[in-house]
């Protein structure tokens, strides 16, 4: 009885002697993981990314129904084994026959005593699982490393174009050999390809049983349903995760777990500060809001809580914030809430004492890098007006952003400011100094903001202030982020 596997159109297939298994034989193809019969064709089908388990699940049954028999610890090619009742079993996996390199690669880093152990234990998982270190420590060196360590085809998965160029940079460096490209106007295979997340959900369905690992940066991302299609469409048995921030507030981290596998290593900021990134200091200034500024905020916030209060609306979950958003489609007062809201929220994110503040800070540290850090864009353009700081926004072009961090890189400029984009997937240039005076209640997005200057660098002591309008709702926002 011969049992067959292979890659088509995203998903891994199976075939028993062309057809159905035989009754009684000791594989049921409906049993193994995910897999389903075909009804576009003769024999079963299963999402690629299952292709692991299904393979493990065959081995096993193979070995549960044969005795002892000798399988490769990576499951290459053919394996053989006699069964009493149904004769010669042998299963021909077409999938991993290519995974081969024809050159071992070898990493030229030395790994520090956490990268060292975060590369074993994901080994000792089966090579599946996710590595959660904090922006800085180094994550692409164990990234490097595992594709070093597992000598197979290798597809790099990333968020932006700005990851994209930067790991295509460091591949080529490490291992001097051609590194692909799908993604940022390149559509070009090696045996290591470095792609984007739609470029890879776009080619999988051709080229997602040729990789035996897949490295996906910022793997959070997986959560989102644009996302995750990315790793479902590959085969890829081997799979690292490196991320900053693994938990997500929807709870879809559980879906990473399931397409990557679990966090196998975990440290945070405090674990590595002042040996390996530097020492820091989190500073919370508080500003007032002007006479004007405090009316407009205390009318607007109120129209917003009158009306959740009168509709019983309590946010203690975020289907609650969903229920207003839907009300405001046919209740004008749910609608003129919700504006009422938005209003207060730029009144206190972007008070005119935040940037006498600034400035304060700015003529404090003149002699170091300070990264200015906003929720918006119309905010940046008046910090670089007024103070003459290069701007980064979501409007500005990817020629001129890299232009503005080379710059910020060799010391043309000492200070920047941005909204949200360099919070992550942006290679940025160390920095001492960030101020934040506008965000989000993200754990998340505070973890990648204070990780932008832990690199240690010219200093080895960074700080990061807030600026938090006083008695405003952006109290609460600043304690949910810390």
């Amino acid at each position: 009885m011969q049992f067959r596997l292979w890659f088509a159109d995203g998903t891994v297939r199976l075939a028993v002697d062309g057809g159905d298994a035989p009754q009684g034989a000791p594989l049921d193809p409906t049993t193994l993981p995910g897999v389903v019969a075909d009804d576009r064709a003769p024999g079963y089908r299963a999402p690629a990314y299952r292709y692991a388990a299904i393979r493990d699940a065959v081995a096993d049954g193979v070995d549960d129904s044969c005795g002892e028999i000798s399988v490769d610890a990576d499951f290459h090619g053919e394996i053989t084994a006699d069964d009493d009742s149904h004769g010669e079993i042998t299963v021909d996996d077409e999938i991993t026959a290519g995974f081969d390199l024809a050159d071992p690669l070898v990493s030229p880093y030395n790994l520090r005593p956490y990268q060292a152990a975060a590369l074993a234990d994901w080994t000792d998982a089966d090579r599946r699982g996710v590595v959660e270190l904090p922006t800085g420590s180094g994550k692409t060196v164990i990234g490097v490393a595992a594709i070093a360590a597992c000598e197979t085809p290798t597809i790099v998965v990333v968020p932006t174009v700005d990851l994209l160029t930067q790991w295509r940079r460091e591949l080529r460096a490490a291992f001097d050999v051609p590194v692909g490209q799908f993604g940022g106007g390149e559509q070009r295979q090696e045996r290591i390809t470095v792609s984007t997340y739609d470029s890879a959900y776009l080619r999988a369905d051709d080229v997602g049983g040729d990789f035996g690992l897949a490295v996906f940066d910022e793997a959070h991302h997986l959560g989102g349903e644009g996302f995750r299609d990315a790793a479902r469409l590959l085969a890829a048995p081997a799979r690292l995760g490196l991320t900053a921030t693994f938990e997500r507030p929807d709870g879809a981290h559980e879906a990473v777990a399931d397409l990557v596998g679990p966090v196998v290593a975990r440290a945070d900021v405090d674990d590595l500060a002042g040996e390996y990134l530097a020492a820091y200091d989190v500073r919370r200034i508080s500003v007032d809001l002007s006479a004007s500024e405090r009316e407009a905020y205390e009318d607007a916030q109120g129209t917003f809580v009158d009306y959740v209060r009168s509709a019983g609306i309590t946010f203690e979950s975020g289907s609650d914030y969903r229920e207003l958003v839907k009300r405001s489609g046919r209740d004008p007062a749910a609608r003129e809430a919700l504006l009422a809201k938005q209003r207060a929220r730029e009144i206190m994110m972007n008070a005119d004492a935040k940037l006498t503040e600034l400035e304060r800070l700015l003529a404090r540290h003149r002699e170091d890098r300070v990264i200015v850090f906003t929720a918006h864009t119309e905010l940046v353009y008046r910090i670089s007006e007024r103070f003459l700081i290069p701007a980064i926004t979501a409007e500005t072009g990817a020629a001129e952003r890299r232009a503005l961090l080379d710059g910020f890189r060799e010391g043309t400029y000492s200070r920047i400011v941005a909204a949200n984009v360099l919070d992550e997937g942006v290679d940025v240039p160390d920095a001492s100094v960030g101020v934040v005076l506008s965000g989000s209640g993200s754990p998340r997005e505070f973890t990648q903001r204070l990780g932008r200057l832990l690199r240690p660098g010219d200093s080895d002591h960074a700080v990061l202030y807030e600026l938090v309008a006083d008695d405003t709702a952006e109290e609460r926002v600043a304690r949910r982020r810390r």
